[in-house]
C-alpha cells in the first residue's frame, strides 16, 4: 500500500514526540533532515517496542494514523508493511480515524448475552455511543461485561450492572485466595502483613535446586490447561546453563467464561510478582514478562503499582533482599487477540510480530522468547508455588488428590445463584461446586466446562468429580477452569453457533484445518439455527472437527470444534449421531 511508504505520511509533532520520548537509544534516531544509524545489531533489541509503541499511538490520539505508524517502524527498523501487519492483528488497534468519543467494546459472547449484553448495546447506540460487538472480556461473573477505550490512556473495564464488587468464596480453607478481600492489593506492607515474601526467603535459603525438588515432590501441574508439570518445566530451563533465560506469566486470558487470572492480578499482585522471582532465582533467569491482556485496565495499572513497590523495596531489580542475585520485571500488554494466549503466540506478540503460534518442537524450554530457554506459567499456578514453599509438600498433598493434588480455581458463570471465583480442592464433585454457588438458577440444562474450547456435561453428569485424572477418563477436560451454567431457558444451539462464531473470529489463519474448519463449522451452525440437526449436518459437523484436531498447528484449531462434539453426543443439537 502507497500510503504505508515513509515518504507518504509523515507523524505530527505530538506523535513524533512521545516516540521520541519513548523509545531510548532506538536503531535509528531523526536529527534536522536525516535519519541516523546507530547499528543494525540494535534492531533485533528495539523490535520488542513495537506492540508497546503501538499502544502509545492509539492511546495519544484514540487512532494509530499512518504517519505515526511509519515513524515508529522507522524509529525501530521495521519495515512499514510488517510494522503494519502487526497492528491490524489486533482487535483493540485502530488504524482509521473514528469518530469523536470512547469506543465501548461490549461483551456478546453466551454468558454476557444471557446477562442482557443486546439490550445494553441497543441502549448504547440510542444514545449515540460507539459501540463495538466483543468477545469474552473475562467478566462473566458480572455480565455483560464491558470494556472502554478513551483517548489519552485512560482505558476503563466496567460493568453494566450495579453489582460491580468481585466475587469470590471467601472460605477460611481458601488457599490462593486466602489474601483477597483482607490485604490492600497494591500496598506492599499489607501484602507482608497476610505472609507475603515469606516463600522469597525461604526459596533463597533453600537454593534453586531445593525449590525445583520440592515442585517435583508437590505434584504441582499447570492450571491453563494443559496439566503439564510444573518442577519438570522449571528443571528443564534450570539445565541450560547459558543466560538470558526469561520467565514468563501469561495472563493473557480471553477464554470465555474465564476471569480467575484477572481477579488475582487485581486483588493479590504481589503474589504473583514474588512467584515469578522465585521461579527466576531458582532457575537462572534474570529477566521475566508479564503478558496481561488488553482489556484488563484494572489489572494491569494495579500490577504496574505492585511492581513499582517491588523496585522500591529491592524486591526487584539487582541485589534482591542484600543478596548478589538478579531479577528484572517487565509488563507487556495485549491488543485483543485471543490466539495470544497460546503460549508460542505470545512469544511472537512481545517480540514485536504478529501473535501466530511457532510449531513445537522446539518447546519454549528449549527455545521460547527471543530464542532462549522459557518458562512459562499461567498466574494461577505460579501463586501454588508460594503455597508449597510456605507450608511444606505433605500440607499442599492434603487438598485434592495423589493424581491431582492441591487446589483449583474455578469460575462460574451462566444461570448460577451466585456467580464468581471459587476454590476447591481437586476431587470435588459438581454437584458440591454448583451447590456451594448457591445452585442452578432455573432447571438444569447444561453445563459448559473449561470454556469455549471445553466439553458440554449433562444433569446425569453432576457426580463427576473435577480432577484431572476423572475429567479425562470421561473424555472431557477441565481446562482453565470454567463452569458455565445454561439452565432450560437457554437454547443451547445459540450459544453453538456464538462459540462458533468466537473460533472463526479469533482463528489466526496460518494454518489451512483451522483457516477453513472454523468457517464451515459456523456456517453448518447457521444452517441448523434454532432447528434439530440432521444427520448429514452432523456428520459434517464431526468430518470437521476430526480435520481440525488432526493437523491444525495450535490448540486453537485443535479444541475448536469440542463443545460442538460433546452437544452432538448429548444429543442438545439433534439425535446422537451413530
Amino acid at each position: 500500500m502507497s500510503d504505508l511508504k515513509y515518504t507518504n505520511s509523515d507523524p505530527d509533532s505530538h506523535e513524533r514526540d512521545a516516540i521520541d520520548a519513548f523509545v531510548i537509544d532506538p536503531p535509528v534516531r531523526h536529527e534536522g533532515e536525516r535519519w541516523v544509524v546507530s547499528g543494525l545489531d540494535r534492531t533485533h533489541d528495539s523490535r520488542h517496542l513495537l506492540l508497546p509503541g503501538l499502544h502509545l499511538l492509539q492511546n495519544l490520539k484514540g487512532w494509530i494514523s499512518p504517519g505515526g505508524l511509519n515513524y515508529l517502524a522507522e524509529t525501530l527498523q521495521i519495515p512499514a508493511a510488517e510494522a503494519y501487519g502487526v497492528a491490524s492483528f489486533y482487535d483493540l488497534f485502530q488504524l482509521e480515524e473514528p469518530e469523536e468519543g470512547p469506543l465501548h467494546h461490549v461483551c456478546v459472547d453466551p454468558v454476557c448475552a444471557m446477562g442482557g449484553s443486546a439490550s445494553y448495546i441497543q441502549e448504547l447506540r440510542s444514545n449515540g455511543d460507539r459501540v463495538h460487538e466483543s468477545p469474552c472480556l473475562g467478566q462473566c461473573e458480572r455480565p455483560p461485561g464491558i470494556f472502554v477505550q478513551i483517548k489519552g490512556d485512560s482505558n476503563q473495564d466496567l460493568t453494566a450492572t450495579t453489582n460491580i464488587e468481585p466475587q469470590f468464596n471467601s472460605s477460611s480453607s481458601n488457599r490462593l485466595l486466602r489474601r483477597f478481600g483482607t490485604n490492600e492489593p497494591v500496598n506492599l506492607n499489607s501484602y507482608k502483613e497476610h505472609g507475603g515474601y515469606q516463600a522469597l526467603g525461604t526459596a533463597i535459603e533453600l537454593g534453586g535446586a531445593r525449590v525445583i525438588e520440592m515442585l517435583v515432590e508437590s505434584g504441582l501441574t499447570g492450571r491453563g490447561g494443559a496439566a503439564f508439570p510444573t518442577g519438570i518445566k522449571w528443571q528443564s530451563v534450570a539445565d541450560h546453563l547459558s543466560a538470558p533465560k526469561y520467565v514468563v506469566a501469561n495472563a493473557d486470558e480471553s477464554e470465555p467464561g474465564t476471569f480467575k487470572d484477572r481477579m488475582i492480578l487485581e486483588n493479590d499482585p504481589f503474589a504473583l510478582i514474588e512467584a515469578m522471582t522465585i521461579a527466576g532465582l531458582s532457575t537462572g533467569c534474570e529477566k521475566g514478562w508479564i503478558y496481561i491482556r488488553g482489556e484488563y485496565a484494572t489489572a494491569a495499572q494495579r500490577l504496574s503499582e505492585a511492581i513499582a513497590e517491588a523496585y522500591s523495596a529491592q524486591l526487584l531489580g539487582n541485589r534482591i533482599q542484600g543478596t548478589s542475585l538478579t531479577f528484572d520485571l517487565e509488563i507487556r500488554q495485549g491488543a485483543g487477540a485471543y490466539i495470544c494466549g497460546e503460549e508460542t503466540s505470545l512469544f511472537n506478540s512481545i517480540e514485536g510480530f504478529r501473535g501466530e503460534p511457532r510449531s513445537k518442537p522446539p518447546y519454549p524450554t528449549d527455545k521460547g522468547l527471543f530464542g532462549r530457554p522459557t518458562i512459562v506459567n499461567n498466574p494461577e499456578t505460579f501463586l501454588n508455588v508460594i503455597e508449597i514453599l510456605n507450608n511444606g509438600v505433605d500440607y499442599y498433598q492434603s487438598a485434592g488428590t495423589p493424581a491431582s493434588p492441591g487446589t483449583k480455581l474455578f469460575c462460574l458463570s451462566g444461570d448460577i445463584a451466585r456467580p464468581g471465583l471459587y476454590e476447591a480442592g481437586f476431587g470435588i464433585r459438581l454437584r458440591e461446586l454448583l451447590s456451594d454457588a448457591g445452585g442452578v438458577d432455573g432447571d438444569l440444562q447444561a453445563i459448559l466446562l473449561g470454556g469455549a474450547a471445553g466439553c458440554f456435561v449433562g444433569p446425569e453428569q453432576l457426580d463427576l468429580p473435577l480432577t484431572f485424572e476423572d475429567t479425562k477418563a470421561n473424555d472431557l477436560t477441565l481446562g482453565s477452569g470454567a463452569v458455565m451454567v445454561f439452565s432450560t431457558k437457554v437454547n443451547v444451539p445459540d450459544v453453538l453457533g456464538r462459540l462458533a462464531e468466537f473460533f472463526r473470529n479469533e482463528s489466526c489463519g496460518q494454518c489451512v484445518p483451522c483457516r477453513i474448519g472454523t468457517v464451515r463449522q459456523h456456517e453448518v451452525l447457521l444452517q441448523i439455527g434454532a432447528d434439530k440437526a440432521n444427520k448429514d449436518q452432523l456428520s459434517l459437523l464431526h468430518d470437521i472437527d476430526t480435520v481440525m484436531t488432526d493437523a491444525s498447528i495450535c490448540g486453537l484449531g485443535q479444541t475448536a470444534a469440542s463443545a460442538v462434539r460433546s452437544a452432538i453426543t448429548l444429543g442438545l443439537l439433534g439425535e446422537t449421531r451413530s
